[in-house]
């Protein structure tokens, strides 16, 4: 049974249901810090949003492994309705039809629940620029607004490549944009969560620039993934470290990495090759080599600088380069399991949050907005990368 792409009947219930979701976090920060500053508040309400971002990630994962992203072909609701509940003859007509097919009840339940849990966010989000403009107005040193303000309109637009990776089908160009968008998300929330530190981390111009490339290269190689999930390329080669038995397999990176294309279609209008597939997943394994020599270069300069502090973000990024690598190795040889594919999704994200937050601490001058993240009885970050 069909049904429009787009139904916005349903949408006032889900942005209650996402305000109704967004209280307990609020009531929980504003009970937890109610003997605390405005701004240590409003710092923690980031952190919380960040969290509950990275959760919203991982289901995002999840709905997407599982292939339930289009369990309710329509957007925002479902069959026109706010839950499965109300689209249960639709869900029931298509499970029949098809029992393996991409709409079951199952499959509706996950992706309702991964709309249910992004609304929430936006719903936090909102609060959280509410909440950055009017204490901008007391203590501007402290709390830029313009971070919350692009990070609300960072979530619409994700919002929008959510209701477009619905309506074109999983389109891989899309569902990959989709990710970075999350990580991006991600990334704002991590740079707000550090805001006017009292511990700023001490580093020189080169380690800072340094690490800048560091996440620049991880950025890269996370969208080569999202590239390899997308395309379920992740099984195109079996064993490691050689690819069907061979150093250097039969490879079609031209199809491979045309990026307008619909899945499993290839640029001439025919099923992808094989080869494609196996160049997607190679791909992403010389990017792994990358991201190891970047990461674990930056890991082992930050340790070998003998300061606490900068030995303790080098224990971090060690962590996730080893638990990045266990969970991409157990995706090939292990004939990519749930648990090993979400793990590694974590461990990406992980790694976009702990850079960001490293590179936030360390920020040698004003922001991009123009205001000093610093506050006066804080030393400043320049002094404190001098």
């Amino acid at each position: 049974m069909s049904s429009p792409a787009y139904d916005f009947s349903p949408s006032a219930v889900l942005l209650l249901l996402g305000a109704t979701l967004a209280l307990l976090p609020l009531l929980w920060v504003g009970w937890r810090h109610r003997q605390a500053s405005s701004v240590q508040r409003w710092r923690a309400l980031a952190l919380v949003t960040l969290l509950l971002t990275f959760d919203l990630v991982l289901v995002g994962a999840f709905t997407r492994l599982t292939d339930s992203g289009l369990g309710c072909p329509d957007w925002p609701g479902c069959y026109g309705s706010v839950s499965p509940l109300g689209a249960h003859q639709e869900i029931h007509v298509a499970q029949s039809a098809m029992p393996t097919g991409p709409v079951t009840r199952g499959k509706a339940w996950i992706e309702m629940v991964h709309r249910y849990l992004a609304t929430g966010v936006g719903a936090l989000i909102t609060v959280l620029a509410v909440a950055a403009w009017v204490q901008s107005r007391q203590e501007r040193r402290l709390v830029s607004p313009w971070w919350a303000t692009a990070t609300w309109i960072w979530v619409c637009l994700q919002g929008a490549f959510g209701a477009l990776t619905v309506t074109m089908k999983l389109y891989p160009a899309i569902v990959t944009a989709h990710l970075l968008g999350a990580l991006g998300l991600l990334g704002l929330l991590a740079v707000q969560s550090q805001w006017s530190v009292d511990k700023p981390l001490r580093l020189s111009p080169t380690l800072y620039r340094g690490a800048l490339i560091v996440l620049a290269v991880c950025v890269a190689q996370i969208a080569l993934g999202g590239w390899v999930s997308t395309n379920y390329a992740v099984l195109a080669c079996r064993e490691f470290p050689t690819c069907q038995g061979e150093w250097w397999p039969v490879m079609d990176f031209a199809s491979g990495f045309t990026v307008f294309r619909e899945l499993g279609v290839g640029p001439d209008g025919q099923y992808l090759p094989f080869s494609a597939l196996t160049a997607i997943h190679v791909a992403h394994r010389l990017g792994a080599v990358a991201v190891v020599v970047a990461v674990g270069g930056l890991a082992w300069r930050l340790w070998g600088s003998g300061d606490s502090e900068q030995r303790r973000w080098s224990r971090y990024l060690g962590l996730i380069l080893l638990w990045q690598l266990l969970t991409g190795l157990s995706n090939v040889v292990l004939d990519w399991p749930l648990v090993a594919a979400l793990g590694h999704t974590g461990g990406a994200a992980a790694l976009v949050v702990i850079l960001t937050m490293m590179l936030t601490r360390a920020r040698r001058s004003v922001s991009p907005f123009g205001v000093t993240p610093a506050s006066s009885t804080t030393p400043s970050v320049a002094q404190a990368a001098s």
